[in-house]
């Protein structure tokens, strides 16, 4: 079994700012790309942030320059800071990993379960 566990999420006034934290745990021989993503009302999920195995990144336009996305390779978790927040960014957000369970297995999706984020006016 695997497990991703997301924390960090809360409310915040707009401009502040909050730190994501994902952990994936179980049995894992390797874990590749991660990733965050988002999920506002009535929207579709949404890619905010991804990263490589080594440390490549990419972002949403929307969150350029106002969020960074980090890894730990050694405890197998993926950050996400998020500064200069607005209203916009409120949405539940979700950890994504791609997964190598063992040596020469098919890599899979695994998901956390979502932490929210709300940013007030």
């Amino acid at each position: 079994q695997v497990q991703l566990v997301e924390s960090g999420g809360g409310l915040v006034q707009a401009g502040g700012s909050l730190r994501l934290s994902c952990v994936s745990s179980g049995s894992i021989f390797v874990i590749n790309a991660m990733g965050w993503y988002r999920q506002a009302p009535g929207k579709q999920r949404e890619l905010v942030a991804g990263i490589s195995r080594g440390g490549r990144t990419n972002y949403d336009d929307s969150v350029k320059g106002r969020f960074t996305i980090s890894r730990d390779n050694a405890k197998n978790t993926v950050y996400l800071q998020m500064n200069s927040l607005s209203p916009e960014d409120t949405a539940v957000y979700y950890c994504n990993a791609k997964i190598q369970r063992f040596s020469g297995a098919a890599e899979n999706d695994y998901w956390g379960q979502g932490t929210q984020v709300t940013v007030s006016s």
